[in-house]
């Protein structure tokens, strides 16, 4: 009897000291599991788990797969419960004006041209400098993260401001500083502006969040001198390029006339293409340039609201995907949108296409959201590190409210998010696997703070245009 109490005691230390775990019990500590959500994986096999959960530690995703498997091998410091919502890639944002929503209003109901040339440019030389262009940043970011925005290509002025703010706020950004051949509210020249993008890279130099980029502002505003110099000071430095390019039948006419080639096959003469370029708009495109952007890999930023308040055209999206061009969807600046909420751009891009070509098969709702998420990382030469939920990805998400009316009932997840739902839906942002804002709560801005400033702000910009 005693032989036997002290065997007992000895199996109960073995076991006690972790001796007798099966290898199936033994888990390994990570910083945030998210459990029990519906995933929208949006991998190379477009997998969606019904019951899913997802494993982050230092940033990056570590697994994802049924509940079940991932509670019994992953123990989480912090858990973050998903049941009745999406857990799906962060939306992908490829060409914004974030600074731009303080001049969100001001001028509508615009052709482009002179909305550019009488109203936006002389409110630009006016109004933005480095305070301004911090303020609108805020609020943009303010405005992203809310709709589920995790990533965002930007071109604009004073890009330090911007890029300071997207790091504060804990959102990916690519940002390109604008070069005219005209000055502008931070350059004389064009020089001054390459000098200015010199910096910034080394500032931002392998920085995790950040990404800066060159940014020529279009065909019509750049001569071919300054387009090569863009050119080379990104291959210099190893930046992807943002160009408008394309954008109007007006733009495609002029510089036909003037270098007697479409404004793609002119950039392509130039020697503009190789690496990562982002082309914005392209709506203008003939065949032959289509052919010639996928042979280049250009990746194309589509503007479908933009494209539609100013009356810019219709892009033919559906030839540009089956002749292999990534394509990913952009807001454009608040100024000309008047929102940054890519919920609303992937209804718009999917509903446009149809009723332009009267085809109700032409834009569906699965290549929208593919064109929201991977698609969008294609664009920007980031697919490697974001755009999908897979194992070794840069963990950026969202987590979206099923438990909502106009979200009942669920037949077909891709459906929802393009044609039911919104960016209030959206209840919780990581990015770099940081939790940026949770049940609706901003985590790293002051909201209040950010939008007294900006209405301060725009009760100066306002005045001139009561006189």
């Amino acid at each position: 009897m005693i032989f036997k109490l002290r065997l007992l005691s000895i199996i109960a230390l073995f076991l006690s000291l972790g001796y007798g775990k099966s290898v199936s019990a033994v888990t390994t500590p990570v910083d945030l599991m998210i459990t029990n959500g519906l995933i929208v994986t949006m991998d190379a096999k477009m997998s969606v788990i019904a019951d899913g959960s997802l494993v982050i530690k230092n940033g990056a995703i570590v697994a994802v797969g049924p509940s079940a498997t991932i509670k019994e091998r992953y123990e989480a410091t912090n858990t973050i419960t998903a049941a009745g919502k999406i857990i799906m890639p962060g939306l992908v944002n490829t060409h914004t004006h974030a600074a731009m929503v303080i001049f969100r209003g001001l001028a509508d109901d615009l052709p482009l041209d002179i909305w550019l040339q009488s109203h936006i440019w002389p409110a630009e030389a006016e109004f933005i400098t480095a305070d301004s262009v911090r303020t609108g940043a805020n609020l943009a970011l303010a405005e992203m993260i809310h709709s589920g925005t995790t990533t965002f290509s930007d071109m604009y002025f004073f890009s330090d401001e911007l890029a300071q703010a997207a790091k504060k706020a804990g959102v990916r950004a690519m940002i390109g500083e604008a070069i005219i051949d005209f000055p502008t509210p931070d350059s004389k020249s064009p020089e001054e502006s390459f000098a200015i993008i010199e910096n910034l890279a080394k500032t931002w130099q392998n920085d995790p969040l950040i990404t800066i980029a060159v940014a020529p502002h279009a065909p019509y505003t750049c001569s071919p001198a300054t387009l090569r110099s863009s050119k080379t000071l990104a291959d210099k430095l190893g930046l992807p390029l943002i160009i408008h390019v394309s954008e109007t039948a007006k733009e495609v006419a002029e510089v036909t006339e003037k270098y007697g080639v479409p404004p793609i096959e002119h950039l392509n003469n130039l020697g503009f293409f190789g690496g990562t370029v982002i082309a914005a708009h392209a709506v203008y495109p003939n065949p032959k340039e289509i052919v010639l952007m996928a042979n280049k890999n250009v990746g194309v930023a589509h503007n479908p609201v933009s494209n539609m308040k100013l009356a810019s055209g219709v892009a033919p999206i559906p030839e540009m995907l089956q002749a292999g061009i990534a394509v990913g969807l952009g807001t454009d600046g608040a100024a000309s949108n008047n929102n940054l909420s890519m919920f609303k751009e992937m209804n718009a891009a999917a509903l446009l296409q149809k009723v332009s070509r009267l085809d109700p098969t032409s834009q569906s709702a699965f290549a929208t959201v593919k064109a929201a998420t991977i698609g969008g990382a294609r664009v920007l030469g980031m697919e490697k590190q974001i755009g999908s939920l897979e194992e070794g990805k840069r963990a950026d998400l969202i987590l979206i409210e099923l438990n909502r009316p106009h979200l009942v009932p669920l037949y077909n997840v891709y459906s929802h998010l393009v044609y039911a739902a919104n960016g209030a839906d959206v209840d919780t942002v990581i990015i770099d696997g940081r939790v940026i804002m949770q049940h609706r709560k901003l985590l790293t801005l002051d909201e209040k703070s950010v939008m007294l400033e900006a209405r301060i702000l725009a009760l100066r910009i306002q005045e001139p245009q009561k006189q």
